[in-house]
């Protein structure tokens, strides 16, 4: 599994869902069995546009909000972008804070050497 916190006002974490959705997630799907769940961190303010957001992006993978941010604190998470990789036994494997285009090619190694 592939846990990505983001925020609707994160231009780095969209640009990294939109990526990874709409040119990796169904060859990472068919090639590791991978689930995606994306977890907003916006405050209930920024709460409304997360559904449009998602919407509007057409990403096909699962999204969580986390208003409160106790999920947020539970996983240490900084601030998003933030991915955290986990393997069958629900364990992180791999943690990652940013994004830049281009850190798919990473994910896909890590996601490789979890196979192994």
């Amino acid at each position: 599994m592939l846990l990505v916190f983001w925020a609707t006002w994160c231009s780095h974490t969209k640009d990294a869902l939109t990526s990874i959705n709409d040119d990796f997630l169904i060859d990472w799907q068919d090639e590791f069995d991978l689930q995606l769940v994306a977890v907003s961190v916006d405050d209930t303010r920024n709460l409304p546009k997360v559904k449009p957001l998602v919407y509007g992006k057409g990403w096909e993978f699962d999204v969580y909000v986390d208003a409160n941010s106790d999920f947020n604190r539970v996983m240490n998470v900084n601030n998003a972008p933030f991915f955290l990789l986990l393997n069958g036994k629900g364990e992180v494997v791999w943690q990652h804070n940013s994004y830049a285009p281009g850190d798919e090619e990473t994910i896909y190694e890590e996601l490789l050497n979890l196979n192994l």
